[in-house]
């Protein structure tokens, strides 16, 4: 049974949105030094490679990550390859006419490949987002989770967050950051559970697909 990693490998390489906390770690005890073991501390933001945000990121009563119900993290879940646009470039936004053939509530989580993010050695200005019209129609069809291969659901120049709104308010999930690009189109099995972070708007995940027996 084949398992596919949705997570990039996390160092201080690791690009995150512009002004946001970087990864950085440091071995505080060392064997080589004589210490009994090895062990180190991190600083960085939670929003970090592929993670789950919180409706407390973007909603001011929110809830953080810590309460936030795990079972649309595991489960079924379609992966939905997103076809170039005009010029053979990746559109700017995921629509509706995207899930053409589909039913998006079977399985109620749905994951959007859109190889919009050629280098995930830094980080992209330009990638990919969900339209504020299907992120309604998500709430609307009872979709638990929805997650893309690209910093966010809403545009980088976005100021207000449309999809992150829509989503939380109606109790969708989602994930961000995913490496998609060797993921076949199809149905699998979800695993992508966040930390229980008290009081935070985020977590990072170790998302991987299962593929059904």
């Amino acid at each position: 049974m084949k398992i596919y990693d949705l997570s990039p490998r996390l160092d201080a390489a690791t690009p995150v949105w512009p002004g946001d906390t970087p990864f950085s770690a440091r071995l505080v005890w060392r064997l080589d030094d004589g210490d009994t073991v090895n062990l180190s501390s991190l600083i960085t933001t939670p929003h970090l490679g592929s993670h789950a945000d919180a409706p407390f990121h973007t909603e001011a009563d929110g809830a953080g990550i810590a309460d936030q119900p795990l079972a649309p993290y595991l489960g079924p879940c379609r992966v939905v390859e997103v076809p170039p646009g005009p010029g053979g470039k990746p559109p700017a936004l995921v629509g509706p006419h995207h899930l053409r053939g589909f039913d998006p509530s079977d399985p109620p989580r749905l994951l959007f490949k859109t190889g919009s993010v050629a280098d995930h050695g830094t980080f992209p200005e330009r990638f990919t987002a969900l339209s504020p019209e299907l992120a309604r129609l998500l709430v609307e069809w009872g979709v638990l989770l929805v997650g893309l291969d690209t910093p966010s659901v809403d545009p980088f120049d976005s100021t207000t967050l449309d999809a992150h709104h829509t989503l939380f308010r109606g109790g969708v999930a989602n994930l961000e950051g995913l490496l998609l690009d060797g993921v076949p189109p199809g149905v699998y099995e979800l695993i992508a559970l966040p930390l229980p972070l008290v009081g935070l708007d985020a977590s990072p995940v170790r998302a991987v697909l299962r593929e059904l027996a």
